[in-house]
């Protein structure tokens, strides 16, 4: 399996540097293994492996730019003076390193990835000034705790993060359980969307998110699962969410 991480670094050095570093992490790399084991062959999970983190490090990314180019303020730039590529950092690894604890136990495993990304992260960021690699590194395990459901999000950073592994949904994504036989609301809803859009919208909702399906039923993952990630996550008055059922008539996912 193709465990490369590829990101649209754009001209941010720290962040190509960064990533790079973690490419060539067999710890990081092996660790990612132990999560999509535990999750896909122990516990008949959706994808928790390198494809997951990438498809939310991207779509992190694109809601940070979004805001960003809409001078939307980031915590580490408000307070702490660093810049938006430091930002950026801060999403991406977030976004790599909120399962980790999955190498451990499904159950509480945002507490578990707080203190194995904690040793990771020094060894990713060592080209960093001290300051610098202490602040990105408070920020991304805010941000990897507060992805959990009961999280409170006190940076933009942590909930776009948050939001972002909630719209890991489209197609074949999360089909497993369905596939499986373990028809209910979640697997069938899960089986319904077929993607998955985020679009520059219009002031005040800088973010548009459009989720194609192909069933109705769909709609349990936008209002149940997605609304929940996107409430009190600070930034909600900042992104709408329009879902469509494609074609002319919808898709009959049970015989």
């Amino acid at each position: 399996m193709n465990q490369t991480i590829k990101l649209p670094s754009l001209h941010n050095k720290i962040l190509t540097k960064a990533v790079e570093s973690i490419n060539n992490n067999l710890e990081i790399i092996t660790m990612w293994e132990m999560t999509n084991t535990n999750a896909l062959t122990r516990m008949g999970f959706s994808d928790h492996g390198p494809v997951h983190f990438q498809i939310v490090a991207n779509i992190a990314l694109k809601m940070c730019r979004i805001l960003t180019g809409k001078k939307v303020e980031m915590g580490i730039v408000k307070d702490y003076g660093l810049t938006n590529n430091h930002t950026e950092l801060v999403i991406v690894l977030a976004s790599l390193f909120h399962d980790l604890g999955m190498t451990i136990n499904r159950q509480g495993h945002e507490e578990y990835s707080l203190f194995i990304a904690f040793r990771v992260i020094d060894d990713v960021l060592n080209f960093l000034p001290l300051r610098e690699r202490v602040i990105v590194r408070g920020e991304t395990l805010h941000a990897i705790i507060n992805h959990r459901d009961d999280g409170r999000p006190k940076t933009v950073e942590a909930a776009i993060v948050r939001i972002a592994d909630a719209l890991d949904m489209s197609e074949g994504r999360s089909r497993i359980p369905f596939e499986k036989g373990e028809v209910n609301i979640h697997s069938l809803s899960a089986y319904a969307i077929d993607s998955v859009e985020i679009l520059e919208g219009e002031f005040p909702e800088y973010i548009s998110i459009h989720i194609y399906m192909n069933n109705s039923s769909g709609l349990f993952q936008v209002d149940e699962l997605l609304k929940e990630k996107i409430k009190d996550s600070g930034i909600e008055s900042l992104i709408e969410v329009k879902a469509f059922v494609v074609g002319e008539t919808e898709k009959k996912l049970l015989s």
